[in-house]
This record gives structure tokens, sequence and C-alpha cells, in this order.
């Protein structure tokens, strides 16, 4: 038997549960049809694979080695020069950059980095479900505030757009214990993209209350026609409070490199830095080596053919299409999906399905879009997230009548969806 002394340290208590573990194994045991889980189920482009094949075979017996620890040099000066145009600002790539192991290291730093038991980190809802916890365990406290939807103001069709804060709300959320706001956009799982004016508010206040921003910022090249993706850190005043997060990952649609960044000024970056040394110290040289290359040729291409990008393509030649194809297949379903403006998630009210409780209850005490979604994979052999995981406690009655499809998938995955869809006509 383990002594008593040898158990969870007190500060991981209660968030060693992931939706994530639970639901992905559920879809593996069971077979599904996976829309659950972020990513593509086939290949990256060519080229960053190429550069990785080339980097390997080189000889070159440095670029297997410990690269500098914030970042590879090479890596860190393409990050500088590319978001210094979006910026419009010179960037340090030495002291403004940080290459992180993925964006989730690079928010495990921030929250590590800067909040102090006590702290409150005000997290906008729905949320990538990583912000909770990671405040918890740095001792701070979760202040939620939820996007709530507004009549439909095109033309009746459900978008991202009508899901707005309530100023008045959000301003009450401020105090002065707050350190941190989390601001992710596009949004994981609703694809909102926050707008300019709604950004000048979160900006305005932050400045008021002398508030840091961490714009989780992964999917800003996946915004689609018509839809601007402001920088929150672009604002007047706001550079010097805002770090700004993204990943190689999802700009290159290789989720498994596990390679992120943060971008913000030094005084808010050293933090990062102190934590990042004590735990990965560094990040896999070749990787960085190759998305460095990657960015050498995304930068000429955005300089001389836009068209020619792949951060312009994925958006609106292999995406489009694809959200196109879910959403006319959710309606046809008799689901009812909020169109994104961003992102490759797509949320639907599932309760037009004519599933009754009784099909769904397991005798837990789970909200039901728990209960749907593990039916679905179950009984259906399809996979989704529910999306009360994306809400705080408070607020998950708010999530139980959507789930969370991913449609970054090939067309045949797209299609056996598809099937299993037409089943509940």
């Amino acid at each position: 038997m383990a002594s008593s002394k040898l158990t969870m340290a007190d500060r991981l208590q209660g968030n060693d549960k992931s939706v994530w573990v639970t639901f992905t194994e559920l879809a593996r045991t069971t077979g599904a049809v996976n829309l659950g889980q972020g990513f593509p189920n086939y290949p990256p482009p060519d080229y960053v694979c190429n550069a990785l094949t080339k980097i390997g075979e080189s000889g070159n017996f440095m670029l297997n080695q410990y690269t500098r620890g914030f970042g590879h040099p090479k890596l860190v000066s393409n990050i500088a020069k590319l978001y210094g145009k979006l910026h419009n600002r010179d960037i340090d790539p030495m002291s403004e950059v940080m290459v992180s192991s993925g964006a989730y290291e690079s928010l495990f730093c921030i929250f590590q980095g800067l909040v102090n038991p006590g702290d409150e980190v005000i997290i906008i809802e729905p949320f990538f479900d990583c912000y909770e916890p990671m405040t918890k365990i740095a001792g701070g406290k979760p202040v939620f505030i939820p996007l709530r939807p507004s009549p439909s103001t095109n033309s009746g069709e459900n978008s991202s757009a009508d899901w707005k804060l309530d100023p008045e709300e959000l301003s009450s959320k401020f105090t002065s214990k707050t350190k941190l706001i989390i601001l992710n956009t596009p949004n994981n799982p609703l694809g909102k993209v926050f707008t300019r004016p709604e950004l000048e508010l979160i900006a305005d206040l932050c400045i008021k209350h002398d508030v840091a921003c961490v714009a989780d910022e992964v999917y800003e090249w996946m915004t689609y026609p018509g839809v601007e993706h402001v920088r929150i850190a672009s604002l007047p005043g706001m550079w010097d409070r805002t770090i700004t997060v993204s990943s190689a990952g999802k700009m290159f649609s290789a989720t498994g490199w596990k390679l992120g960044w943060s971008v913000g000024p030094p005084h808010l970056l050293k933090s990062l830095m102190a934590v990042h040394q004590n735990c990965v110290y560094t990040c896999c040289t070749p990787l960085q080596e190759a998305v460095a290359d990657g960015f050498e040729l995304e930068i000429n291409r955005l300089e001389t053919n836009k068209e020619q990008s792949y951060v312009y393509t994925l958006p609106n030649v292999e995406l489009l299409p694809k959200k196109n194809r879910m959403a006319a297949m959710l309606k046809e379903a008799g689901l009812v999906p909020i169109i994104p403006e961003g992102g490759y998630f797509m949320l639907a009210d599932w309760t037009k399905l004519g599933i009754t409780d009784d099909q769904i209850e397991d005798g837990s005490d789970e909200p039901k879009d728990f209960k749907i979604v593990k039916w679905l994979t179950k009984e259906k052999k399809l996979a989704t997230i529910p999306c009360s995981a994306f809400y705080g406690p408070e607020h998950k009655h708010l999530a139980e009548n959507y789930i969370r499809f991913c449609f970054f998938k090939d067309d045949k995955t797209i299609e056996a969806a598809g099937e299993i869809l037409k089943s509940f006509k």
C-alpha cells in the first residue's frame, strides 16, 4: 500500500481530468468517425515535410544537438520578421520572441510566470479548456464571462459573429486583483473573430485597470472571406501589456510537431523564459530549423504572390469548401449549425435530432452534451466534443445544447460523417 505522503500535490487536485483524453480514447475504442480532435487526417504541405527530410539527411551534426534555449536563432529571427510586419513595429528576436513546445507550453509558462496566488484571471467563455486548470495550478482564481448569442443580423443564419460580450458585464469582472484576461481569437470552439470595436473595449479596460492580455491567436491564419483578424497587440497602448501566442502546428497543419511561440515585450517575456528554462529548457532543433525554412518561404510568398502562400490557400481554398459542406450536412440532418468566421470547428445545436433523454441517460451527473456525445460515439460511431467542456461551472448550462465538429478532415471522412448524419432524417 502506498504511503499517504505519496499523493498528488494539492495544487493539482481536481485538475487531473481532460476532455481530450476521455473522448479521444472513446473514439479509438469504438472505431468511430472522429470529428472530435482538431487536426487534419492527411499530410501537411510538402515543403515543410521536405525541409525536415533534408535536415535529417544534411549531415550537419549541430542540427541534431541542443539549440538556443529560448528559440533556434534562425526561427526566432523569421518569427520576428513576420510578426514585426503584422504588428507594424520592429521586434527583437532575442528578447521579444520565445519558442515553446507548442502553444500549450507557452500558455503554461504564462500562467506560471505571471500569476501569483490570489490573482484573478478573466476567461471568456467558451474557452480552450486548459485555461481554467492552468490558472488554478498557478494559484490564481478564474473569473468567467460568457459570450452570449444575440438576434442574428445575417439573414437568419446563425453565425459566430452573433455571440457577443456584454460591455457592462465585462467591465464588472475587472477588479484590483485582476492580473490577466485571456483572449482567444479566432475562438475555439465557437469560431468567433473578435471585431476591432470589441477588441478596443477589452484594450481600454486592460489599460484602465493595468491588466495584461494573453492573446491566444493560434488560428490567426484561418479567417474566412470578409472577416478581418485584428491583433490586439497592435492597438494603441497594448503592445506593452500583451503576449501573443501562436503555433506552427496550426500554421502548417502539423499539430504533432508541437512548436509554438510567444511574442511580446521583454518585461513580460522574461517571466515566461524563467519558467521555460526550468521546464523543457529547449525545443527540438531539427523541427525548429524546418519551421524556420517554412517561415522563409511563407514570408517570400506573402510579399511577392500572396495567393501562392499556404496561409492564404488554407482558409480560402482548402477549408472554405469543407466548412460549407459541413454546414449543409448538419442542416440536412436537422441540426442547427453556428457558422464560424474562423478556425476549423463548427458548433451545432443537437436538440432537433429527436433524441430523447431516455436514450442518452447513463446514470451519471454529467451535462447533457457529454451524454449525447458518448451516445453518438457508441451508438452511431460519430465522435464529436461536448461544448460545456469549454465553460466554467456556473455557465455549463449555456452550452448543453451544443456539440463541436471538426471539419478539417479529408473528403472520405467528411463523407462518412455525412452518411451517419443522414440516419437522423
